[in-house]
């Protein structure tokens, strides 16, 4: 009879994406001694390929008032920002049904102090890290600017200035002269913006890696290539995990697996509402006439980011399970939008680097699950960050370090507990 290998570690971290490195590192500063597995590379899934945005201001969740309606009309249109793609799935229909819940003015007003909160605790973290470390990943505090080409949707994006500025965050309103001033590539077309100061950005794949070399300094056990095969649980507590490399029998588990938590969780008797949502990006090499900031295309929905060397488009939520065949309409959608609002000249003769998707992990209500599990009680989830993973990764690395050790929490995470779904 085959038998594998037994490792005992404080603490085993399932997941080798943003939240699962950051994990392991405030909990390798704290002296514990830490095993991080992942089933391919680290930063294979949405970590990799985002938009690169650290994003204080993006106060407003997934689940607003207006999306699901909009998101239906959508549902014909293979190139649209939104799409749910028709299919028969009892998860997805009930995630539907709680997503609809959500999609009001009520929880919306609930959940945006809670994001606040994680978006100004991270950015910080992010300059602490990143200047600490001397992490080498294209980190730039420069901003971003959300700009608009129709009257409806820049009248739509001054609406929400009163919540940017009920919660403390600093906006300029601009028309378009003022964007071209301030984004030369910016076009014609577009009538207005709001820059946002605050915002920042930078390379995710640079800023994982340089950070997973860092945790290894620090004793910081990463065993890639490797898959979870199940867990042993003994009363109310995970006793082995079982992998293709051997057998782990940790203090604590962390599941910080993204798309793949809810998958894993049913493992452990757990019920975790997460849907994986498709998102796609385009890199291309720098070019002559580049953005100098972060844009936000209004109406398109698309995120134009510049990496260093590399120029970033990345957009489109895509619910279709877990698809990751590549829909060229889509990525055509993205580079057409560029098209419309960035000059002639920034959109010629661009060189392809890679097209990139990947599958971000959304819960109903849009916020994020952090926090200890009931039972088992050695368990703690860190999953569901939808579009803002990359954003709130060092806020959500400290929290699951603090639960770990026992800390006092710095934020308030009674919102972000999975209790809260029943």
């Amino acid at each position: 009879m085959l038998h594998g290998s037994e490792n005992k570690t404080d603490i085993l971290i399932i997941g080798g994406g943003v939240i699962g490195v950051c994990s392991a590192y405030y909990l390798a500063k704290r002296g514990r001694k830490v095993t991080l597995i992942e089933k391919e590379e680290i930063g294979a899934g949405s970590s990799y390929g985002n938009a690169g945005l650290i994003v204080p201001s993006d106060l407003v969740p997934l689940a607003a008032p207006g999306v699901l309606t909009q998101g239906l009309k959508w549902m014909l249109d293979a190139e649209s920002p939104f799409y749910i793609k028709p299919r028969f799935d009892r998860e997805l229909i009930n995630w539907l049904w709680r997503f609809r819940a959500a999609c009001k003015m009520g929880p919306m007003q609930k959940a945006v102090p809670v994001l606040r909160g994680l978006g100004r605790a991270s950015a910080e973290l992010y300059e602490i890290l990143i200047a600490e470390e001397e992490l080498e990943c294209e980190y730039q505090q420069a901003g971003g600017l959300t700009i608009f080409r129709t009257q409806q949707g820049l009248e739509k994006g001054q609406a929400e200035l009163h919540l940017l500025e009920e919660h403390d965050i600093p906006v300029t309103v601009l028309d378009g002269d003022g964007v071209r001033k301030l984004e030369p590539a910016v076009n014609a077309s577009v009538l207005g913006g709001i820059l946002l100061p605050e915002d920042a950005h930078l390379d995710p794949a640079l800023f994982l890696h340089a950070l997973a070399k860092r945790v290894q300094e620090l004793g910081v056990d990463l065993q890639t290539d490797t898959e979870l095969l199940g867990f042993e649980i003994s009363g109310r507590r995970v006793m082995t995990v079982k992998t293709t490399r051997g057998d782990f029998q940790p203090q604590q588990v962390v599941l910080a697996a993204g798309s793949w938590s809810a998958e894993l969780a049913r493992e452990l008797r757990l019920k975790l509402p997460i849907q994986p949502a498709k998102g796609y990006s385009i890199t291309v090499q720098r070019p002559k006439h580049c953005p100098r900031i972060p844009l936000h295309l209004g109406e398109a929905r698309v995120a134009v980011t510049p990496m260093g060397p590399r120029l970033r488009f990345a957009g489109t939520l895509e619910l279709a399970g877990f698809d990751l065949s590549i829909n060229q309409r889509r990525v055509n959608a993205i580079m057409r939008a560029g098209g419309d609002y960035l000059e002639k000249e920034s959109m010629e003769e661009l060189v392809l680097e890679e097209v990139w998707r990947g599958l971000r992990p959304c819960t109903p209500d849009g916020l994020p699950i952090i926090g200890r599990s009931a039972a088992p009680d050695n368990l703690v989830v860190a999953a569901g960050h939808a579009t803002v993973g990359m954003s709130l990764g060092p806020i959500t690395g400290e929290l699951v370090a603090q639960l770990a050790c026992e800390e006092e929490p710095s934020i308030d995470m009674s919102a972000l507990s999975m209790e809260r779904f029943g």
